[in-house]
């Protein structure tokens, strides 16, 4: 299961990539616009821009911006910028790999060995999933929809 933080920062980037060309977007009208929490929002922002997703300007016409191309960002770059490793294991990982203070030898835990496929089958699916993909989505909604299940919460 994702994080509420990695949720956020999805919502928050998919709201970015329908208002790409269109200048700077305040961290307040995408809270409103994705239902969010402000204060907490502009925590996640800060993870993206120093992940290089978003840019911010500061200013009369500032806000925040989607540096990255929705193509070509993936759900597994969004969920390592938020929330870090991705790995059901700490042995699993790819990015923070530990050894598991329990295991005697990695070869033949099992426990291991039934996660690694699936580890292995979900790191690829996040990795072909892209933002634009959520995009599409969302743009074949009607929008009298969309507003109707934000305003449901």
């Amino acid at each position: 299961m994702i994080t509420r933080r990695a949720k956020y920062a999805i919502q928050a980037l998919l709201c970015l990539a329908g208002r790409r060309g269109e200048g700077p977007v305040l961290a307040g009208d995408i809270a409103a616009e994705a239902r969010l929490p402000g204060p907490y929002l502009e925590q996640i922002l800060g993870d993206l821009r120093r992940r290089g997703i978003v840019a911010s300007r500061k200013g009369r016409n500032g806000g925040h911006l989607l540096v990255r191309d929705p193509e070509s960002l993936s759900l597994l770059e969004i969920l390592r910028a938020v929330d870090g490793p991705v790995a059901p294991l700490p042995c699993l990982s790819k990015t923070a790999y530990a050894k598991c203070d329990d295991c005697v030898d990695e070869t033949t835990c099992a426990v291991r060995a039934l996660l690694s496929g699936v580890h292995e089958a979900t790191l690829r699916a996040l990795g072909k999933t892209m933002l634009a993909d959520g995009l599409r989505l969302r743009q074949k909604q009607p929008r009298e929809k969309r507003h109707a299940r934000t305003q449901g919460r």
